[in-house]
């Protein structure tokens, strides 16, 4: 997915409920213009989940979005990333480097942090062998370099958390406590904060208001599976307003879980007759769940969710793969 400039997308702030605002933040992504941040009251300041990408002008973005609620930068006593992904911690360094608070994240992070470490060429090369193995031709992945070697990482820099965010931590409100429930799946560091008092989920892009699947392929064996856990995790809690990482709350959180996990399940049956049908690399895989075949602006997207469809098959003793040492194929077991 390539970045455009987007000139009609500015910061905005708005309150949610008393002690609670939602900061929407321009992103220069086609499809997904704009991710949430949220900040909740905390004493004489604010706890900041999220931060936005970092860009040219990203920091002014989110003081706009503040000012229009009445806070600013220097209000932030901690900021809380519900994952590693770059729209989502981006902007932590400059953000801690104004407000002199801490960063807390889940140890996995790792996985968002290479780009801004400087091994990005390295993690560039292992994504283009994938994608060799997977049939996308030679020439979409020069261009696919070419573009990937000029984007920015949007990750400000790496910053060590002051906490790790795992299972059990909580973070003190004025509404009260958050817990935290590891949710991997859609990344390695996912994790989601629930106030049982009020019933408030902050789910980061573990639940979005349109339902949107996306995992990181080539961390964990099975991202499919941790999703689906995931979704158990949350359901338990009884949220009864979803907080996510991109579009407006909303309250039918139970309904999105279902939903999600009815796309899961029918994407991972047109993976599975596809394979049974006959061997097939992963890019013939691509439109036989989507409808449509591979293009250069669904490529990375697409490819990486199919792959991780036939992972969690092989895993399942479903699907194998073979390589002729060039390529590989996927085929029912």
């Amino acid at each position: 997915m390539s970045p455009t400039p987007s000139k009609r997308e500015l910061g905005r702030g708005e309150r949610v409920l008393p002690g609670l605002w939602r900061l929407r933040l321009p992103l220069p992504w086609p499809g997904v213009p704009h991710c949430n941040a949220w900040a909740i009251a905390a004493g004489p300041g604010i706890v900041l989940v999220d931060t936005g990408m970092h860009q040219p002008g990203s920091l002014a973005q989110l003081e706009r979005a503040m000012a229009q609620v009445n806070l600013r930068l220097e209000h932030v006593r901690l900021v809380v990333a519900t994952h590693a992904h770059s729209d989502h911690w981006g902007q932590a360094g400059p953000i801690i480097d104004r407000a002199g608070c801490e960063l807390w994240i889940h140890p996995a992070y790792g996985h968002g942090a290479g780009g801004a470490e400087g091994d990005r060429e390295q993690r560039l090369a292992r994504r283009l062998e994938v994608a060799r193995q997977s049939g996308v031709p030679a020439a979409a992945l020069e261009r696919y370099a070419e573009l990937m070697r000029e984007m920015p990482s949007g990750v400000a820099r790496v910053v060590e958390p002051g906490r790790e965010l795992v299972d059990g931590v909580v973070i003190e409100t004025d509404l009260g406590p958050w817990r935290v429930y590891e949710t991997p799946g859609h990344a390695p560091s996912h994790v989601c904060l629930f106030q049982p008092d009020q019933r408030l989920l902050i789910s980061g892009d573990h639940l979005l208001g349109r339902i949107s699947l996306f995992y990181d392929y080539g961390w964990t064996p099975d991202p499919v599976a941790e999703f689906l856990r995931s979704l158990d995790v949350v359901e338990r809690l009884g949220a009864r307003l979803c907080l996510s990482g991109h579009g407006r709350t909303f309250t039918d959180v139970r309904a999105h879980i279902e939903g999600n996990r009815a796309l899961v399940s029918e994407r991972l049956g047109a993976a599975r007759r596809a394979v049974d049908e006959r061997p097939r690399t992963a890019v013939e895989v691509v439109p036989e769940i989507f409808g449509e075949p591979l293009t250069e602006q669904t490529g990375n997207w697409r490819l990486t969710e199919t792959l991780c469809y036939l992972q969690h098959l092989e895993a399942d003793g479903l699907a194998t793969r073979e390589s002729d040492g060039e390529i590989e194929r996927w085929q029912a077991v």
